[in-house]
């Protein structure tokens, strides 16, 4: 059975596929199911003549929020959740490396295939896209975001700064900006970065809709050979110039970089979370990085 949380429209009319996050109530955040449905969804659009584009959308005014840190550990699997002991309330076993190598592996394949994939790719972005979210809506060929939408990677600030695909944060953000968001876990507003043209546009809120609708028509006029030609011409100069190793470096980084010990005075989002809930979590991690200019 299909996950609701994600759903697909087809036009082979117009050869424009919609693609659209449906967990608003989560901001859009995903888990592993999530993911997988939106990776199926990918891979038949992928393999269908008719479609041209790929609109990617969130529900609700927000694009996505990233992975659902509720359960920082469900991401690797039953495995983790089992006792160290019988005793009630004992902790659960930490993920191995071997298996967080094997998991972070099967999900940058998830991201490398979105970087490469044969169709075109629109992002129709608001409110948030951050983590995961913010990835994708770098990855996109095209990215449409409102000027108000909040950008960044956060989960830096849980798991420090090897994460996600650092290649791409530095070839589309530029090192100075890279650094920055990656250091302190900042969460900007797009307006930020438009002079930057980090994205395709950013535009005001209320046009976003449109504004992604009209790219995605206007794409869909090109040839489809074309466009896939062009799409792995872009990938191939990519990867010679900026993604060398990228493909392997990426999950390593992110398997090995995220094993963290953590000293006194330093926020354990993990540890917090099993002791307070995700919400208190949250509020901890948000005063604990918080730091008044004024007080500087």
């Amino acid at each position: 059975m299909s996950d609701r949380r994600v759903l697909m429209q087809r036009d082979n009319e117009s050869g424009i596929a919609r693609v659209t996050l449906a967990n608003p109530e989560r901001r859009n955040a995903y888990d592993p199911e999530m993911r997988r449905q939106l990776g199926a969804y990918l891979e038949e659009l992928a393999y269908d003549d008719a479609i041209k584009v790929v609109l990617l959308r969130g529900e609700g005014g927000v694009f996505s929020a990233g992975a659902d840190m509720n359960n920082a550990y469900s991401w690797y699997g039953d495995g983790t959740e089992a006792k160290e002991s019988g005793e009630t309330g004992a902790p659960t076993r930490r993920p191995s490396q071997r298996r967080r190598l094997l998991v972070d592996r099967q999900t940058f394949d998830f991201y490398h295939f979105f970087m490469g994939y044969p169709k075109a790719t629109i992002a129709e972005v608001s409110g948030f896209a951050l983590g995961g979210g913010f990835e994708l809506a770098l990855m996109a060929d095209i990215a449409v975001v409102a000027s108000d939408t909040l950008i960044g990677m956060p989960a830096t600030r849980f798991l420090g700064p090897a994460l996600g695909s650092l290649h791409l944060f530095f070839n589309r953000l530029g090192p100075v900006l890279a650094r920055r968001l990656l250091l302190t876990g900042d969460a900007i507003e797009a307006s930020e970065v438009a002079h930057l043209g980090v994205f395709t546009e950013v535009v005001d809120p209320a046009t976003v809709e449109s504004r992604a609708a009209w790219w995605a028509q206007k794409v869909s006029r090109m040839p489809a050979d074309g466009i896939v030609m062009a799409k792995e011409a872009f990938r191939l100069v990519e990867q010679l110039q900026d993604y060398q190793g990228e493909e392997v470096l990426s999950y390593l980084f992110h398997a090995y970089g995220t094993n963290l010990r953590f000293e006194e005075g330093e926020f354990n989002f993990v540890k917090a979370r099993a002791e307070y809930g995700a919400k208190k979590a949250f509020e901890l991690r948000d005063a604990h990085f918080d730091v008044p200019e004024s007080d500087i």
